[in-house]
């Protein structure tokens, strides 16, 4: 019978604390997609060519560091601008690549993989 209560309760301990961290979530999703805006933003200043792939990884890369939320945030915009530029695209060889990008800025690698050479270091 202790057994049992034993186990219940480190179950029950275990579940608590995973659930513990829920209250982040909505923070770190509206972090993240602060920093897919930035990237963004950063992106269409900088004006610089061949550099998408580069904000597109950085963008997710900063995201996905918060935690869960802003890798989930980091992922619907991510999905959701590649849906809505692909109405207006005439071939997916660049949304695929753009998606790459972002799987790697959102997986943890480090952008600078895609940062083009000569593109100023405030970026």
């Amino acid at each position: 019978m202790k057994l049992i209560l034993a186990v219940l309760v480190l179950a029950l301990v275990l579940v608590v604390e995973t659930q513990a961290q829920w209250h982040r979530y909505p923070g770190q999703a509206i972090g993240g997609a602060k920093d897919m805006w930035r990237a963004y933003r950063d992106m269409r200043k900088a004006n610089w060519k061949g550099a998408d792939k580069y904000f597109h990884a950085r963008g997710n890369y900063d995201a996905a560091r918060r935690g869960p939320g802003g890798r989930w945030a980091a992922k619907v915009i991510s999905d959701g601008r590649e849906a809505l530029q692909g109405l207006s695209r005439r071939g997916n060889s660049d949304a695929a690549a753009d998606q790459a990008a972002n799987r790697w800025g959102r997986n943890g690698g480090n952008p600078n993989r895609y940062r083009p050479k000569g593109l100023p270091k405030k970026y």
